[in-house]
């Protein structure tokens, strides 16, 4: 892993032991795809991270100095993973922010994991639900324990992914990935309204897929489905196979969806996802 940490545009050696995302998940973060030395889906992944920033109150960093130290990480890396991290920053004691704190931002550039399953993923039912919080639906802030409590109910190696409801009964999505399904010829996913994160590659299913649709999905309405895929901005999209008791043969729509997918992002390109796995949407 090589990774750079800066106090406002300085680099520095390492964390404060006071920054406030360490102490209190005070911050947000974006996971991104490197391919061939670039930053797939740079635009959107900014824009959600402004987008978060705004939300918490952190000041952003200058995008245009971002960017040039991301494309000097990324450099000469032909397929990797990049974690952008930006906390509000050390602070005094206490939840009450310091006020004018230069925010902190970490770059960590780490290898892809291990191959996707060509056959499908296995997923299963989380208990840990997510808990409503319409101000943080949607953003990619520091705290991830109840995905953190959704994982560790599982050790099966041959489990890939768990989905998760929020306290009322609703579908969300995966611990890792966004979630569609495909019902009634339509890909549809669970709208982030209450809780959530809206992902960079859901959004781009939104715009670019026809027939793509915002949904209330309840734990039937999923398990009922025709074809059901998970997708975040760093595996693109990978079919279901295997839920509890459902099975899922090839769907020639999903087929369709990846190969639409590649010819509009090459990074996701089927040949190339075979070889990725994931972290987060």
């Amino acid at each position: 892993m090589t990774t750079h940490i800066y106090c406002g545009d300085q680099r520095i050696d390492a964390l404060d032991p006071g920054d406030r995302g360490l102490a209190y998940g005070d911050g947000v973060f974006e996971t991104m795809l490197v391919h061939r030395g670039d930053a797939v889906w740079w635009s959107a992944h900014v824009a959600r991270l402004a987008l978060g920033c705004e939300r918490l109150g952190i000041r952003l960093p200058d995008v245009g100095w971002l960017r040039i130290e991301v494309d000097a990480m990324a450099a000469g890396c032909a397929r990797s993973v990049l974690k952008l991290i930006v906390t509000r920053g050390a602070g005094v004691r206490g939840y009450a922010a310091t006020p004018d704190a230069p925010p902190t931002t970490v770059l960590a550039l780490t290898g892809v994991p291990g191959p996707a399953p060509t056959d499908g993923l296995i997923v299963r039912w989380c208990d840990a639900a997510l808990a409503l919080q319409p101000r943080l639906a949607g953003v990619k802030h520091l705290n991830r324990l109840e995905q953190v409590l959704a994982r560790a109910e599982w050790s099966d190696a041959s489990v890939h992914e768990g989905l998760q409801c929020d306290t009322s009964g609703r579908v969300v999505g995966a611990t890792s990935a966004n979630l569609f399904v495909l019902r009634g010829g339509r890909w549809l996913t669970p709208a982030v309204v209450d809780c959530g994160i809206a992902g960079v590659c859901r959004a781009w299913m939104l715009s670019d897929v026809a027939n793509s649709a915002e949904a209330l999905l309840t734990r039937a309405d999923v398990e009922s489905a025709d074809a059901m895929i998970l997708c975040n901005s760093v595996r693109g999209i990978l079919p279901v196979a295997t839920l509890g008791e459902r099975r899922w043969s090839p769907h020639p729509r999903t087929i369709a969806l990846r190969q639409q997918l590649g010819e509009a992002e090459p990074a996701f390109a089927v040949a190339d996802t075979l070889h990725d796995a994931a972290e987060d949407a």
